[in-house]
């Protein structure tokens, strides 16, 4: 199967597939901050989930020509838990969910948390992925906290 039939497939599926980080940038540069650098990422069918070196960047193409793109960031910095489940046998995907402070502070008494669930094929190894957003959110609940090792 061509690779690009087999990204068609997952993304009719809701996985996302990786893209080297090269095309993402030709493609999504232009949402890049100064000093911003894309580390990886991934491709719905449209959409793209993006990792940088400052932000988790997530476009949503909208419309039939697909003209019309609504760009979400998260700040790597706000991201406090992940949850991982590995495929199974049979359909099972593999999920990653994190959640992350949505409210501007990230101390105080009105802090608001969301959650964003990401799946990928079977054949995708999450724990990778997995591993490098758990140790962010683990360093960002000690600096939050102001807890020192």
């Amino acid at each position: 199967m061509a690779f690009g039939l087999k990204n068609i497939l997952q993304g009719g599926l809701g996985n996302y597939s990786e893209v080297p980080a090269e095309v993402l940038a030709q493609d999504y540069g232009m949402y890049l901050m100064d000093g911003e650098v894309i580390t990886m990422g991934f491709k719905l069918i449209r959409d793209a989930l993006i990792f940088t070196t400052k932000r988790i960047i997530l476009t949503d193409k909208q419309g039939t020509t697909g003209s019309k793109t609504r760009i979400t960031s998260i700040n790597l910095f706000s991201i406090t838990d992940v949850t991982m489940e590995t495929s199974g046998f049979g359909f099972d995907d593999s999920e990653l969910t994190f959640t992350y402070v949505s409210s501007p502070e990230l101390k105080g008494h009105h802090v608001q948390y969301a959650s964003h669930k990401l799946e990928f094929p079977k054949k995708y190894n999450v724990q990778g992925l997995y591993k490098i957003l758990q140790e962010l959110a683990y360093e960002n609940c000690l600096r939050i906290n102001n807890i020192t090792e």
